[in-house]
């Protein structure tokens, strides 16, 4: 395990554990790992001038001293002394993502497995016992690794004003008018935040360089400590079943479904970092190409609007959910809408074709002729 930070001409490019090497990423921009969505989220927002000022100017009303002091009082802070291996596992994810401050880490009494990264002035990271336990090592330093991600991103100063304001919506739930702003507020970080998760994944992969073991760590989070009874595989199908699954009432349950949490649905996470995984972009930044943190100030505004509405793009093209099928219908001109709605939403369409035989064989009657070929018309549907 490699010293925390060398400095200068010290600093090497890769980074050695038993069996393998790594790849260090030196001036790293959070820009190369970030999700699309997230991304030009965190450009536009850091190019307000005086935007981060304002915001950490509001410490004086969050809880940010209390949550430290808790944590101090009553949690273990990580350090040579105590858990000394998450000690070094932290070391080394900053030493890999070249995060020159070494975030405070603790590791608090709580059964349930989680992680967060909060803190307005310095980042604060915080694992739960319960996900100490469940994780073998190189699951445990994914898991740093995303935690570091959120902190070189950013992310802990927006996730901490997103628990103040959960805070206090529970506090003002009998201002009907006062809650609904305040909520309206939250449900925006909150998507917000499920795509910073996404990227704080991928950076998660770039600290381990280990898929499997991302695969594992997330497969435990949505199972539990039972891997001998688990696969990756048929975890990953359960994502593609979860996307592809139902009519349109599902489509619309999903979406409930998702609003009051913060983090996106762990096949989900899964499927998606594996996604990436298989990218060009992430060879390329394997292959020592990323952006660097010292050309930040030069970061475009509508480059990152591109990426993020390319990738919309590319994700609704992909996708098999019914909604976003029918949105493609809708766009691509197709007719009968109304029709397609009704089976999309009732998951009727085999249905209805088997009760009206006649009109299906009359649909079929009008089609066009087949060409000299005897290939079959190009539809306009996808």
């Amino acid at each position: 395990m490699s010293e925390s930070h060398a400095s200068g001409d010290d600093r090497v490019s890769t980074e050695k554990l038993p069996g393998r090497t790594r790849r260090r990423f030196p001036d790293i921009s959070s820009r190369a790992y970030e999700h699309p969505a997230d991304r030009s989220a965190l450009v536009a927002l850091r190019k307000l001038s005086g935007f981060d000022t304002v915001f950490k100017s509001l410490s004086g009303l969050l809880p940010e001293r209390s949550l430290r002091l808790l944590f101090l009082s009553d949690s273990v802070r990580v350090s040579d002394e105590q858990f000394a291996h998450l000690n070094a596992m932290l070391r080394d994810a900053c030493y890999i993502l070249d995060l020159e401050k070494v975030p405070a880490m603790y590791v608090t009494m709580d059964p349930q497995p989680n992680a967060m990264c909060i803190g307005m002035d310095a980042p604060v990271i915080v694992l739960t016992t319960g996900l100490v336990e469940l994780l073998d090592e190189e699951e445990m330093r994914a898991v740093i690794g995303h935690e570091v991600g959120h902190a070189l991103s950013g992310h802990s100063v927006y996730r901490t004003i997103l628990l103040f304001l959960t805070n206090l919506a529970l506090r003002i739930a009998w201002i009907p008018l006062g809650n609904l702003a305040v909520l309206a507020i939250i449900t925006a970080l909150r998507e917000w935040f499920r795509k910073s998760e996404l990227s704080a994944d991928r950076a998660g992969l770039l600290v381990g360089q280990d898929l499997q073991a991302s695969m594992r760590g997330l497969m435990k989070i949505a199972g539990g400590n039972h891997l001998h009874e688990m696969n990756v595989e048929a975890f990953l199908k359960q994502a593609d079943e979860y996307e592809a699954g139902g009519d349109l009432r599902d489509s619309v349950l999903k979406i409930l479904n998702v609003l009051p949490r913060s983090h996106p649905f762990t096949t989900i996470r899964a499927s998606e970092l594996r996604r990436w995984a298989t990218t060009r972009e992430y060879q390329r930044l394997m292959d020592g190409h990323y952006p660097k943190r010292t050309a930040d100030k030069d970061a475009s505004v509508s480059d990152a609007f591109r990426d993020t509405a390319s990738h919309y793009s590319d994700s609704m093209k992909r996708s098999k959910d019914p909604l976003m099928g029918l949105i493609r219908d809708i766009t691509n001109g197709a007719t009968d809408v109304g029709g397609r709605l009704r089976d999309r939403f009732t998951g009727s369409g085999s249905q209805a074709t088997a009760e009206h035989p006649q009109e299906s064989a009359a649909d079929s009657e009008s089609q066009p002729d087949p060409g000299p070929e005897g290939g079959q018309p190009e539809s306009p549907l996808p």
